[in-house]
């Protein structure tokens, strides 16, 4: 399938969430990757602040520094994303596309830090489709890091199509969206 019949496709499927459904998916992934051994491992945390109905990422955040990690979260610099360290009372506006993004922070150099990875699709091999601006490539090949996705059951696909500069995730945590009762 064409990447971007693929994107709209499950574009849709993620618009057709309701808020309870990926509240309840958010909270079993956060409780799959707390129990991880990379997230045990880690030290640092880089995770992207939640936009439109992606994983849910607030809870994660919170209980990492509960954890006593390092955490930051990315901002877009023109084609680039860097990580900027995060707390509660980091000041957080709408940024590049109207994602959440800090507006200011010490930048992050964290070289052992866990990378929370968004996308829209997965496969069982790691490959990740993310939202077409290439930013978290660019990022992981001047930087690698250890990497975990998180997403909905049905962004998991067999076999996705790949380009030489797409990097694979490390892991893929998925979990089912709950039927709503009528």
């Amino acid at each position: 399938m064409e990447k971007s019949v693929l994107r709209s496709m499950l574009r849709e499927k993620k618009r057709a969430l309701t808020v309870a459904q990926i509240e309840s998916a958010s909270a079993r992934l956060a409780q799959a990757l707390f129990a991880h051994p990379m997230y045990r491992q880690a030290n640092a945390l880089y995770a992207y602040l939640s936009y439109n109905q992606e994983v849910r990422t607030e809870a994660i955040l919170r209980q990492a520094l509960a954890d006593g990690k390092r955490v930051a979260v990315p901002k877009v610099f023109g084609q680039e994303i860097r990580f900027l360290r995060f707390d509660e009372n980091t000041p957080i506006a709408l940024g590049y596309k109207g994602i959440p993004e800090p507006t200011e922070g010490e930048l992050a150099d964290d070289l052992d830090a866990l990378v929370l990875m968004p996308g829209l699709a997965f496969d069982p091999m790691g490959h990740r489709m993310g939202y077409g601006g290439g930013f978290y490539d660019r990022f992981l090949a001047g930087e690698p890091h250890p990497t975990i996705a998180l997403c909905y059951d049905f962004q998991l696909i067999p076999d996705l199509p790949v380009q030489a500069h797409d990097i694979p995730v490390d892991a893929v945590l998925s979990a089912p969206i709950a039927e709503e009762n009528a």
